[in-house]
């Protein structure tokens, strides 16, 4: 099993989520606009956090993904996150995010998905990435289309 591959870019580390992101991941997902274009109900209790954090860590393990924490470099602490879902048969992966709100529209995500991708293609050997995007969520499509993402279809 290899070990966890942590990326950095010019303002952020992009790490492991550990126990110790918890309360930043519970934060996270306590807020209603966050999740409303993400496959999860609002958190209503930190179990649910440290839930996600072991999902996380037994989809590496298991080869099936994985989730980088997104963290400013200032101090380190969790404001998001982003990875991939593998597709090895097809040598693709569907990309995923959440960034918490106060850091809305500052251009981290496009940061932290540049360097993301350019470890998928040049690390995992990937030939494409895919995203799915909600109908409204036109935040996240216009992300996507600066990074070259292409719409198929609904």
């Amino acid at each position: 099993m290899p070990d966890f591959p942590t990326l950095e870019t010019p303002r952020l580390w992009l790490r492991q989520t550990t126990e110790a992101d918890a309360e930043a991941i519970f934060s996270l997902f306590l807020d209603p606009q966050v999740t409303q274009f993400h496959d999860l109900d609002t958190f209503m209790h930190l179990d649910q956090a440290r839930a996600v954090i072991e999902r996380r860590k037994i989809g590496f393990k298991g080869d099936r993904g994985i989730r980088w924490a997104i963290a400013l470099k200032l101090h380190n602490n969790l404001i998001g996150s982003c990875g991939f879902t593998w597709d090895r048969t097809a040598s693709q992966a569907e990309v995923g995010y959440e960034l918490a709100r106060e850091f809305w529209r500052q251009g981290i995500l496009l940061e932290a998905l540049s360097a993301i991708f350019s470890y998928g293609f040049e690390v995992e050997n990937l030939q494409s990435i895919v995203a799915e995007v909600m109908v409204d969520n036109l935040a996240s499509k216009q992300l996507l289309k600066k990074q070259a993402f292409k719409a198929r279809g609904y």
